[in-house]
């Protein structure tokens, strides 16, 4: 499996930990710059999975980026059994904190247009927010799918 795209230690395994932090990061700079947010669980919840993820995915990226620099392989069983369950337990995580704040979301928009009637909510950040986790989530999830194929093939 030295060839597949993703594997830790790999140009394509740091540019999925890149992305899965970038987006996690983006996402918790726009949802804590919106003011408000902290009255809704959901979108306390994404807050606290997307710091998670995002911590997470900057260890794994200098790990990786180590990894490249010193020629090291990284596809030893027990470690990618680890990196398994820390990218299945984040992708879990940021699936689920990205879908309730969608929901709210949804809730404000279409449902009760609470954004209409109170346009000092910052609706718009919270979108922005929410397309953030769901595409740091997307990242994640390729990942975890990485690490399930290689532990599989070992």
């Amino acid at each position: 499996m030295a060839g597949l795209a993703g594997r830790p230690g790999s140009w394509g395994g740091l540019v999925l930990r890149v992305g899965q932090a970038g987006f996690a990061a983006a996402c918790v700079g726009v949802m804590s710059s919106s003011p408000g947010f902290a009255s809704y669980t959901a979108f306390c919840y994404l807050i606290a999975s997307m710091g998670l993820q995002t911590l997470w995915s900057l260890g794994l990226a200098c790990l990786d980026g180590y990894a490249i620099k010193a020629k090291k392989d990284l596809t030893y069983p027990i470690l990618v059994s680890l990196f398994v369950v820390g990218d299945s337990v984040t992708a879990i995580l940021s699936f689920a904190a990205s879908c309730s704040a969608g929901g709210v979301v949804v809730l404000f928009e279409r449902d009760v247009l609470f954004c209409r009637r109170y346009p000092q909510l910052p609706c718009g950040r919270y979108e922005l927010a929410t397309a953030f986790a769901f595409l740091s989530w997307a990242f994640s999830a390729t990942s975890a799918l990485i690490m399930f194929w290689l532990l599989a093939a070992s």
